[in-house]
């Protein structure tokens, strides 16, 4: 049976992490934040805790990917540490939940090339009560849009994974060269003025909740934008020398794409007043410029949404042929074990890679985009998310333990003093997402649940030994 190959070398891995980091959020997110805390100081000071989260988060897993790097990342650190079935729930999770960040992506390309392009057209809307939540839904061509980037990059991913790591180097190359666009335009050609920095007169906006659940909740929003660093090691079976090059690549991307990301959120806070970022594009002004196109406006002019439009569709088509290289190797994985159909885990001829496991995410990402709106599917993508984080990370300490004289080519920076943050701010988010967003957070923990039926099928199927 034809096997995974080891076809992406260093700067492929590098653009795997950054590339899927960099998609969307950090072209949206300043604007439901500054909604949430109500002051630039607050926003900045919610990227920054989720900028230490995630880099806390990357030296965990850069230990793990080290130590065990197969297809499937975190599938295989949960299975070895603490057995198959929470490594199924996290595989699920992965495969049926955060395929809704894939939608989410596809929902944010849509947007930007509204901006070049007329996409008002709706062909079905209507307001649902959830649980006595008003929530919008609405079907029309940026629904369209938005399923048929998503089918092309899934096709795209058939390919080959050489192929997907060259296209994702050029993607992450266009991309970061789009925010130093955005940076050195925000700061030197703006008109912007340091006053802008100090926020609404009189302090934080009314209308802002406050407390520390509202900036738990932008900690969330922020944390959507920074998530890419956990999806490269899901590929570490098919990248040239792991060992080495896993941990390399995750502190490589995690600190160039934080330092582009403060820099650029400073930039926004800096050319437009306080009121502009919070009116932004965002689920309470869906039809408003994004607030990477708004502040393009004050350097370029009329074409200046068009240009950052076109980057960030780019900076989409590079996040998407990330995340679904990377979400396809957990059902790969799972069915490796016997813990799904077979046929998720059968490699093509000739491309070698798992194409029915491409498909399949491809598809339920193309439903997803068409069941919310960006933030919603965002929140709902990042809680699922951190639950298994917070899990991944206490597995450094159980396996640290449990094979005490296993091979680590990496050692976590700081143990276990680092494991144990991470550990604390992922329960503490979870704990937050449930009084914030109790809605997105009981439909995570609803559609993780589901995957106990299909857990207590599969697992008394044996591993296919032949694909590892």
């Amino acid at each position: 049976m034809p096997q995974l190959i080891r076809g992406i070398d260093f700067p492929g891995a590098v653009s795997l992490v950054a590339g899927t980091m960099i998609g969307t959020g950090v072209f949206f997110k300043a604007a439901v934040m500054a909604q949430q805390v109500g002051s630039p100081g607050m926003v900045l000071a919610a990227w920054g805790a989720a900028g230490l989260m995630s880099l806390a988060g990357a030296l965990t897993y850069a230990e793990l990917g080290a130590m065990l790097p197969e297809a499937g990342g975190e599938y295989n650190f949960l299975r070895v540490a603490y057995g198959r079935m929470p490594a199924f729930l996290d595989g699920w999770m992965r495969a049926v939940v955060a395929s809704a960040g894939n939608a989410a992506l596809g929902a944010g390309f849509a947007t930007f090339l509204s901006a070049l392009i007329p996409l008002n057209a709706v062909w079905a809307s209507t307001t649902l009560d959830v649980f006595g939540r008003a929530i919008g839904w609405q079907v029309g061509i940026k629904e369209a849009v938005a399923v048929a980037i998503l089918l092309l990059l899934g096709a795209a991913n058939c390919a080959g994974v050489a192929f997907g790591g060259r296209l994702q180097t050029i993607l992450t190359a266009a991309k970061a060269g789009g925010i130093v666009i955005i940076i050195v335009g925000a700061y030197f050609f703006s008109g912007g003025s340091p006053a802008n920095l100090r926020g609404p007169a009189g302090g934080p906006t009314g209308s802002a909740p406050g407390g520390f659940t509202a900036f738990g909740a932008a900690v969330l929003s922020a944390l959507w934008a920074c998530d890419g660093w956990a999806f490269m090691p899901m590929v570490a079976g098919e990248i040239k020398n792991p060992k080495r090059n896993v941990p390399r690549a995750l502190f490589v991307g995690v600190f160039g794409v934080l330092a582009l990301y403060g820099l650029v959120n400073l930039g926004y806070f800096y050319a437009l007043p306080f009121a502009q970022v919070a009116g932004a594009n965002s689920t309470a002004h869906r039809d408003a410029l994004p607030i990477a196109s708004a502040v393009a406006a004050t350097f370029l002019g009329a074409h200046g949404p068009a240009l950052i439009s076109i980057i960030c569709l780019i900076s989409v088509a590079g996040a998407l042929n990330g995340t679904t290289m990377s979400l396809a190797r957990m059902p790969f994985a799972m069915a490796r074990d016997g813990l799904l159909s077979r046929r998720f885990c059968q490699v093509s001829e000739g491309a070698r890679v798992p194409v029915w496991s491409i498909a399949a995410i491809t598809l339920w990402s193309c439903i997803l985009a068409l069941s919310g709106t960006f933030d919603q599917l965002t929140d709902l993508t990042i809680f699922g998310q951190w639950i298994f984080y917070g899990l991944t990370g206490a597995a450094v300490l159980v396996l640290r333990r449990k094979m005490p004289s296993a091979e680590r080519p990496y050692r976590t920076i700081f143990y276990p003093v680092t494991p144990l943050i991470f550990v604390a701010c992922a329960a503490a988010l979870v704990a937050n997402s449930f009084l914030a967003s109790p809605v997105e957070a009981a439909a995570g923990v609803l559609l993780i649940a589901l995957g106990l039926p299909v857990y207590f099928y599969y697992r008394g199927g044996r591993p296919n030994e032949s694909t590892r």
